[in-house]
């Protein structure tokens, strides 16, 4: 395990600030829906959050240099457009809050693919965790009592396994590239614009209503869940390993069924609640400190 695999005060801050600006931002997304086309938003959000971190990149003194191409396009086309065009493709379609719990299967894509490509070693403690997590999300998504259509369900399932893959891609990069993180982030967000922009005309969408809220919700998703949330999301992924990088990132959908309830009224059920309870006690697990010589239990599957 590197110095960096467990979480210290600051990435704990970090991860902490990510997770409650995302969660915020489910549901907004879910409010933007009645205003905007899924591909029109995210093309939007990336492009104006690209506006507005690239100045600030370079405003203190941070190198804007293009890093490795194919890394950053394969990052951005994976993590930022496919992601969230899929994602929010599958909140909008069918399945609504069911639906974005499947999203966050992304952390078992992330172990999977940091033990592929990455080479990090599964310690019996980990699966442990992602055990007690796979039990919660399960729980939350309640299989048994539908999942809505299966375009949607699918898509949402896609949208996880492409996460887990850009998590990836971007600790690869920034491994073995001497990158800056907010340059890169910059770079993946411009790209991720831009991998939208032939949706927007290949498929339908609902005409855009150009209305107060419509301003107000582009505003909280362009500036704090795109530039601020990516940015301290990269901050992250660079200080911890990828797989409790994606694990941890289970405490945003439990967070959303939080917020859900309190903005809009959603009451999640008894079911829901200890979904909520075994992931927080999953993640409690994988993000303890590493005693020494746990790294002898790894398991080389």
């Amino acid at each position: 395990m590197t110095k960096h695999s467990g979480l210290d005060r600051v990435a704990l801050g970090l991860l902490v600030a990510t997770v409650l600006i995302w969660s915020s931002n489910w549901v907004v997304m879910k409010q933007m829906a009645h205003y905007i086309g899924p591909f029109t938003l995210v093309a939007l959000r990336y492009l104006l959050a690209f506006v507005l971190v690239a100045p600030i990149t370079l405003m203190m003194g941070r190198s804007m240099r293009f890093p490795p191409f194919w890394l950053t396009a394969g990052g951005a086309l994976a993590q930022m457009a496919g992601f969230q065009c899929l994602s929010q493709y599958a909140l909008i379609s069918g399945g609504a809050g069911h639906v974005v719990m499947l999203a966050y299967t992304m952390p078992f894509w992330v172990g999977l693919f940091a033990w592929l490509l990455l080479g990090e070693k599964i310690t019996a403690r980990f699966l442990c965790g992602l055990a007690v997590c796979a039990v919660g999300l399960l729980a939350i998504i309640a299989p048994w009592q539908g999942l809505g259509g299966m375009e949607s369900s699918v898509a949402a399932l896609a949208s996880g396994f492409c996460w887990g893959l850009g998590v990836v891609i971007s600790k690869r990069t920034l491994q073995k590239h001497k990158v800056d993180v907010m340059g890169l982030t910059a770079w993946q967000m411009l790209l991720g614009g831009l991998f939208c922009l032939p949706l927007i005309w290949i498929f339908p969408q609902q005409e855009t209503v150009w209305a107060p809220q419509l301003y107000f919700g582009m505003a909280y998703m362009t500036i704090m869940a795109t530039a601020v949330g990516w940015l301290l999301w990269m901050s992250v992924v660079q200080r911890v390993s990828a797989s409790i990088a994606g694990m941890s990132s289970l405490l945003v959908p439990a967070l959303v069924l939080l917020q859900a309830w309190f903005w809009l009224d959603e009451f999640p059920s008894w079911l829901e609640w200890g979904g909520i309870a075994l992931i927080m006690v999953g993640l409690l697990v994988v993000t303890m400190p590493v005693r020494q010589g746990e790294g002898r239990a790894a398991v080389k599957a």
